[in-house]
């Protein structure tokens, strides 16, 4: 006969679901937009706990919608290829060569791999471009990068679809042109456009830096765009940390209701996130 052995740790589970309940109906049916990059997509072993958790948010009634990057993987493939790049003031150029490199990269191997790893889990993801359906129309951010492209249209009526379907969307950042040709979006600036055409009440930052931080070091766990905008004059809010906090801003413009930069590198980091008091990461408000 099996038995149950009560011990501490027992107790602490129990203690952590009963808690997480208000957390769990407060985000019921809610719309969540996560942007994946960094360590999470580093090895086997994250991707299937990122998968599981995303089963998991589907599973409690959550709508997650997963845009991913794929940099490190497109620079392998170009170096495999000897595709050489220039770069204009320190960005790449992403000519029709690279263009399909990139295109191939993130639409094949990146994406379904994500999807094959929630699928694993239980779970019904499907993988797609912003090309696909209309998502993303682009316009070029700058002639001198080629193929570069900024979102100028989103219709996210094939993600509505998909939430009808109980499935989980997981989108390569790409988009088409008014001209029907291909454009390499960057992947944060692709979810804060995609988080504000749903009205998404989240949008996550996964990251491989723990939150934004002040001028003595230490993570803002909650913040308004008012103190963004300052710590970003002071020069405090520097380097890459700044077009993921102008993401935020964009969002909240937009109507998403707050935007979350956190550390991709935890276990659990967007459950973490979502169903504890302290969360894991920066909360970026309106205000």
């Amino acid at each position: 006969m099996k038995t149950r052995d009560m011990t501490r740790d027992n107790l602490t589970t129990a203690r952590t679901l009963s808690e997480a309940l208000p957390y769990l109906q407060r985000y019921d049916d809610a719309i969540v937009v996560i942007k994946l990059g960094g360590h999470a997509m580093g090895s086997d072993e994250a991707m299937a706990t990122f998968a599981r958790d995303m089963v998991l948010m589907r599973q409690v009634g959550v709508n997650p919608v997963i845009v991913h990057g794929g940099g490190p993987m497109i620079n392998q493939m170009l170096e495999k290829l000897n595709i050489k790049s220039d770069f204009v003031n320190g960005k790449r150029v992403t000519d029709e060569a690279t263009m399909e490199v990139v295109e191939m990269v993130l639409s094949g191997r990146v994406n379904k791999r994500i999807v094959q790893a929630i699928n694993a889990q239980g779970g019904k993801a499907v993988g797609l471009s912003g090309k696909d359906a209309g998502l993303i129309t682009c316009v070029p951010t700058d002639p001198k990068l080629g193929f570069v492209g900024t979102p100028d249209k989103v219709d996210p009526s094939i993600l509505h679809t998909l939430f009808h379907d109980d499935a989980i969307p997981v989108i390569a950042p790409l988009g088409a042109g008014h001209n029907g040709e291909t454009f390499n979006i960057n992947g944060d600036t692709a979810a804060g456009a995609i988080a504000s055409a749903l009205r998404a009440d989240r949008l996550l930052l996964l990251t491989d830096v723990d939150g934004v931080r002040d001028g003595e070091g230490n993570i803002l766990t909650e913040l308004t765009a008012s103190q963004i905008k300052s710590l970003t004059d002071q020069g405090i809010i520097s380097g890459g940390m700044i077009p993921k906090t102008e993401t935020a801003l964009d969002a909240l413009s937009y109507g998403v209701r707050g935007v979350v930069i956190l550390d991709g590198r935890l276990d659990n980091a967007v459950l973490l996130e979502l169903y504890t008091e302290h969360g894991s990461g920066s909360l970026i408000r309106a205000g």
